[in-house]
C-alpha cells in the first residue's frame, strides 16, 4: 500500500489503511505501507516504509514524499515479489505506484477516498471553484482510468466517477470498523475535565476541522438552539485543521463563546470514547464525506447521531437506526436535534438501535471483500493462483 499520507497525520484515510491492514494481517496475509515521515516520532513495525518527506504549501499538515528517496525505497522493495499494489492517494504515491505495479507486472488498485471536486477550492482559492471543480474532474477520471481497479467507499462515489467517464473496474467497498474499535468511555468525565455540567445539553464533532467538513454550519444549528430553546448548549469539536481560527471569529460574532469548546485530536481508546460519550447527541454535515467512518464510531457507543445523508453517508445513514436524518437547513436541523434533546426516551431508543445496527458494519467483511477483488485483479493476470487454495 502507497499513501500520501498515514498516522500519526489524523484522517478517514490513515483510519481506512491501518483498519485493512490489520484485518488483512489477521486473516493470513502480508501487508506492507510506503507512506511519508513526519516530524512526530512514530513507533512503527517493520513493514511500515517512512520516506523522507518536506511540507506541502498552503496545507502545514500534510508531507510530500521526496520522489528521489521514494524511487530508491521502490527499487529496493521491487524485489519483494509482491502480488498487488494498491494506492491511497492521488498525488506521489499515485504515480509512484503505477511505476512500481508495471514494473513487477502486477495490478495496481487505488482506493478513491476524497470527493475532490469539493475539496481543493479551499486550499489553493488562487482559481475559481467551477475552475477547480473542472480541473478535479479530468485529472480523477486520468488517473482512475491509468488504473487496473478501483475501490469506492461508497454509491454515490462510484456514480460521481461514472459521471467523470471512469471506465476502470469499481467495486464498492466500504472500510468498516473493528470490532474492538473503541472501549466504553465515561462521558461525565470528559464534561467535568472541560467544565461541562452534568445538565447541559451537549452536541458533538469528531473530525478534521476543516472547511469542507462545514463544521459552519453546526455552528450556525447550535446558534439557532441557543438563542430559542436551549440557551446552555454546548458544542464540541474535536480535532484539529486549517479551519478552527475561522470557527473561533464566527462563534464570537454569534456569541457562542460560553456555548462552544474545543478540544485537539484524541488518541483513540479511552479518551475518544469519552469524547463522543459526552454528548447527548452526534451531529455531522459535511457535503465531501466518501463514507463518513465517525457516524459508524458514534453508535457504536451508542450515542445518537443527527446528519444531513449527502454523497457516501446516504449508504451508511437509516432513519431511526441510530440516527435522525436532517436536511441542510438551520431550522429543519435544529428541530432534529431540539426533538432528541427533548426526548431522553428518544435518546435512549436511538443510542440503543445505533450499537446494533454499526455491528453490522464490522471490518472483517470489507477486507473479505477486498481480498475478492485482489484475487480478480490477478486472475487477469497469468492465471494466478487463488489464496483460497
Amino acid at each position: 500500500m502507497l499513501s500520501d499520507v498515514y498516522f500519526p497525520r489524523v484522517n478517514g484515510v490513515s483510519t481506512s489503511i491501518q483498519t485493512f491492514r490489520r484485518e488483512l494481517r489477521e486473516l493470513g496475509h502480508e501487508v506492507w505501507v510506503v507512506a511519508p515521515k513526519y516530524d512526530q516520532p512514530t513507533t512503527d513495525e517493520p513493514d511500515i516504509d517512512r520516506i523522507r518527506s518536506y511540507r506541502v504549501l498552503f496545507d502545514p499538515e500534510d508531507r510530500m514524499m521526496h520522489p528521489r528517496w521514494l524511487a530508491r525505497r521502490l527499487a529496493i522493495l521491487q524485489n519483494q515479489n509482491f502480488d498487488l499494489v494498491h494506492v491511497q492517494t492521488p498525488f506521489v504515491a499515485h504515480y509512484a505506484g503505477l511505476r512500481l505495479a508495471r514494473r513487477s507486472g502486477i495490478p495496481c488498485v487505488e482506493t478513491y477516498h476524497t470527493f475532490f471536486e469539493e475539496y481543493l477550492f479551499h486550499y489553493l482559492p488562487i482559481l475559481p471553484k467551477s475552475a477547480w471543480r473542472a480541473v478535479a474532474r479530468q485529472l480523477s477520471r486520468r488517473q482512475c482510468n491509468q488504473l487496473d481497479g478501483l475501490v469506492v467507499p461508497s454509491r454515490a462515489m462510484q456514480e460521481v466517477l461514472v459521471q467523470y467517464g471512469v471506465r476502470t473496474r469499481m467495486r464498492v467497498i466500504p472500510t468498516g470498523i473493528p470490532g474492538d474499535a473503541l472501549p466504553e468511555g465515561d462521558g461525565a468525565a470528559f464534561r467535568a475535565r472541560h467544565g461541562i455540567r452534568h445538565d447541559q445539553p451537549v452536541l458533538v464533532f469528531v473530525g478534521r476541522v476543516a472547511f469542507e467538513k462545514n463544521i459552519e454550519f453546526l455552528l450556525r444549528v447550535t446558534h439557532e438552539l441557543q438563542r430559542t430553546t436551549h440557551s446552555n448548549i454546548v458544542l464540541i469539536v474535536a480535532g484539529e485543521g486549517p479551519a478552527k481560527n475561522r470557527l473561533r471569529r464566527l462563534g464570537s460574532k454569534l456569541g457562542l463563546e460560553k456555548n462552544l469548546c474545543f478540544v485537539n485530536y484524541l488518541a483513540r481508546g479511552a479518551d475518544l470514547s469519552s469524547c463522543y460519550q459526552a454528548g447527548d447527541a452526534f451531529v455531522f454535515a459535511s457535503r465531501t464525506e466518501t463514507q463518513g467512518l465517525v457516524l459508524l464510531e458514534a453508535m457504536s457507543l451508542g450515542v445518537p447521531v443527527v446528519s444531513t445523508a449527502v454523497m457516501g453517508t446516504r449508504d451508511i445513514l437509516a432513519a431511526e437506526r441510530g440516527a435522525l436524518i436532517a436536511e441542510e437547513d438551520i431550522p429543519q436541523f435544529a428541530a432534529q436535534v431540539r426533538r432528541l434533546l427533548d426526548d431522553a426516551q428518544l435518546r435512549r431508543r436511538l443510542g440503543e438501535a445505533g450499537r446494533i445496527y454499526a455491528r453490522q458494519w464490522t471490518a472483517r467483511g470489507p477486507a473479505q471483500a477486498l481480498l475478492a477483488f485482489y484475487q480478480d485483479l490477478r486472475d487477469e493476470r497469468s492465471g494466478a493462483p487463488s489464496w483460497a487454495e
